[in-house]
């Protein structure tokens, strides 16, 4: 007997001993099992209701203890920050990173500061820590305070009036349109028509800013990192260029510029900006409500002609354009920001004469997107002004014209005004049918230069149906199917005549 006693302490203090030394080398071996019960306890089949996944077995477990009090929780701005895309369509994606302090159960959160164009059907709720966190319902509220909302909210409640002449009366709000009706508790109704204060027990849940109001299950208290994105009307940007030619006319400083036009009701402080250049095709949908204020996937390379300015790269068949450092957009505010600068890009200035597009000779500056002329960035549309130094240094306006999207490695031509010395007249000196479907012509076009040097211009003729110019004066290419081209030299202070007779035919 005493043996056996002996061998049972043996065996106890073994176990003992083999259950400390396993705590020591593995800590988290004590945890392991009931982690492990708790989440499989938790990983239940999980259902999908209106696109919300839940489980009933949490929502039971970890239920407020009193589900009737909703819980109102505050949402405080991170310091991540906020992302800004605008789209040149009236249209911004505004993300967001705040801190949400939530208990278990359902929460009411507030979110306020959002844009008054926000469509409410775009916006995206994520819970970083936490999938099973979900937004259960959500309302935008843009009712906000005022004294004519106050009134409406208040009919049929009880409301302190006070008189011009400062009596006092408190009773039921009946009417407010013709004066304030009062019931007083007397059963007595008055009318007071000079108002000089009222008194309201609440702010009715009113609101001083549009908010997002959610109903909110969590399935633990703490403290969340949530991601809120959602689309807004009244952002929209455009492009602006300054081109600088030299005194030959052969070289231009090109300065780009992007301006920012935030007219969605919210400032968006130290923003990360994006600019989309494309056209973004969208579902016509309804106009947000909005409320009146007071102003106050492939990479491409890069494009560093200016420092702390913006990096352009391929998204989609879009192109984006990414700040490299943080901007704030304040409401009602136009903001300017540089995009490209570059120097001594070779332009080519030329004079055309085609009187289907003006009868003056236009002036034409053309620029060629390309990296090895100092440019290569994708530009975005936009209005490009041309400027030039007069004699004594300083700049002057020359013309302004709009470019198109232009990719790198493309042109861009602009019509900076029409030529003041280089004039230009076409006449027609012969018609004759030659069939009911077959005709011929004869024109004569004059260019005059009253310069003191040579001027290079180009004529263009457009014609249709089918074509020959049987009689020409001066060489011509045909550049396309419907299109003639003559480039000529008029000596200075002379003239020159280009002369040609086509056969048309349908």
């Amino acid at each position: 007997m005493k043996k056996l006693k002996s061998y049972l302490w043996f065996i106890l203090a073994l176990g003992l001993i083999f259950t400390v030394s396993a705590t020591l080398v593995y800590p988290d071996f004590a945890l392991h099992h009931d982690f492990t019960e708790n989440r499989n306890q938790a990983d239940r089949s999980h259902t999908v209701v209106n696109g919300i996944k839940s489980s009933s077995s949490v929502v039971t477990e970890v239920e407020s203890p009193n589900p009737l009090a909703i819980l109102k929780a505050g949402a405080a701005t991170t310091d991540s920050g906020t992302e800004v895309t605008v789209y040149d369509n009236n249209l911004a994606l505004i993300k967001e990173k705040r801190e949400l302090e939530l208990d278990s159960g359902v929460n009411r959160v507030e979110y306020g500061d959002v844009a008054a164009l926000i469509d409410p059907t775009s916006v995206v709720f994520e819970d970083t820590r936490d999938n099973d966190t979900a937004v259960l319902e959500q309302n935008y509220e843009y009712d906000l305070v005022s004294s004519e909302k106050l009134l409406q909210k208040f009919l049929d409640r009880e409301i302190t009036v006070t008189e011009k002449e400062g009596e006092t009366y408190t009773g039921t709000l009946l009417s407010y349109d013709d004066g304030v009706v009062l019931r007083l508790s007397d059963g007595k109704v008055i009318t007071i028509s000079e108002v000089s204060k009222v008194e309201f027990p609440d702010s009715a849940d009113l609101l001083t800013k549009p908010t997002l109001v959610w109903q909110v299950y969590s399935p633990s208290a703490g403290t969340r990192d949530v991601l809120t994105s959602y689309l807004t009307g009244g952002m929209s940007w455009k492009a602006d260029y300054i081109v600088k030619a030299s005194a030959d006319d052969t070289k231009a400083d090109v300065q780009g510029w992007v301006s920012i036009n935030n007219a969605a009701g919210t400032t968006y402080e130290d923003a990360r900006l994006k600019l989309v250049a494309g056209e973004v095709h969208r579902v016509v949908a309804p106009t947000s409500p909005r409320y009146e204020e007071e102003v106050e996937e492939d990479v491409a390379e890069g494009y560093s002609g200016a420092k702390d300015n913006f990096v352009e790269e391929a998204l989609f068949e879009y192109h984006l354009y990414t700040l490299e450092r943080p901007a704030t957009l304040k409401n009602n505010q136009v903001k300017q920001l540089s995009l490209l600068s570059a120097d001594a890009v070779p332009v080519e200035k030329e004079l055309l004469f085609d009187v289907t597009k003006s009868n003056d000779v236009r002036v034409v500056l053309t620029l060629n997107n390309s990296k090895e002329k100092g440019l290569g960035m994708p530009l975005p549309a936009g209005t490009l002004r041309v400027y030039k130094a007069d004699s004594q240094g300083q700049l002057q306006f020359l013309g302004e014209d709009r470019i198109e999207h232009t990719p790198k490695d493309e042109e861009a031509e602009v019509v900076v005004g029409n030529a003041f010395d280089v004039t230009g007249k076409r006449t027609q000196t012969n018609y004759n049918r030659v069939t009911l479907y077959a005709w011929k012509e004869s024109y004569e076009t004059e260019i005059k230069n009253h310069k003191s040097q040579p001027q290079k211009v180009k004529i263009l003729e457009h014609f249709y149906g089918e074509w020959k110019i049987t009689n020409t004066s001066d060489p011509y290419e045909k550049k396309d199917a419907f299109t003639a081209e003559w480039e000529i030299t008029v000596p200075a202070d002379s003239s020159k005549k280009v002369t040609y007779t086509v056969e048309q035919s349908y």
